[in-house]
């Protein structure tokens, strides 16, 4: 039995400000990784149904003893239900995240267009944008990710 969209939603915004309170006292080290989705001169970005609510790259976190690279392709079947075998590292970008350390291990992948199958539980909803228009309300690291491509 599949639970209703919007519990899962529940779920995850009440998971999420538990993490916060959690990286708020303990600012333990994190690693995550994001991907850069492009059809030529278009990016991918999503927005995610919890934390902030500006526009980002899709993207997650590195399980204990997961490689990277592996996070990534994970990440990117169960958000989008797509599998990309193509994606190459590009380098990494280290911020401050609700007292967290996170080193974000950036990947890219030209992936032309093809059919999403968003988790929407997960996303609100992801969408194509010209590189030189993104919208106004992006997360603050996407820009630096982008000068990595």
């Amino acid at each position: 039995m599949q639970v209703p969209v919007p519990v899962r939603r529940l779920g995850y915004r009440i998971a999420h400000r538990v993490l916060r309170s959690w990286w708020f006292i303990v600012r333990p080290h994190v690693r995550g990784v994001k991907c850069a989705l492009t059809d030529g001169d278009s990016v991918l970005l999503v927005r995610h149904t919890y934390g902030h609510t500006e526009w980002d790259l899709p993207g997650g976190g590195v399980k204990r003893g997961e490689d990277p690279a592996v996070a990534a392709r994970r990440e990117m079947e169960e958000e989008l239900g797509i599998q990309i075998e193509n994606m190459r590292p590009v380098g990494h970008v280290k911020l401050r995240a609700y007292r967290a350390h996170d080193r974000i291990d950036c990947f890219h992948a030209e992936i032309g267009p093809v059919e999403l199958r968003i988790d929407e539980g997960e996303l609100e909803v992801a969408s194509w944008f010209p590189r030189d228009r993104l919208p106004r309300e992006v997360s603050r690291y996407v820009s630096a990710i982008l000068a990595l491509l």
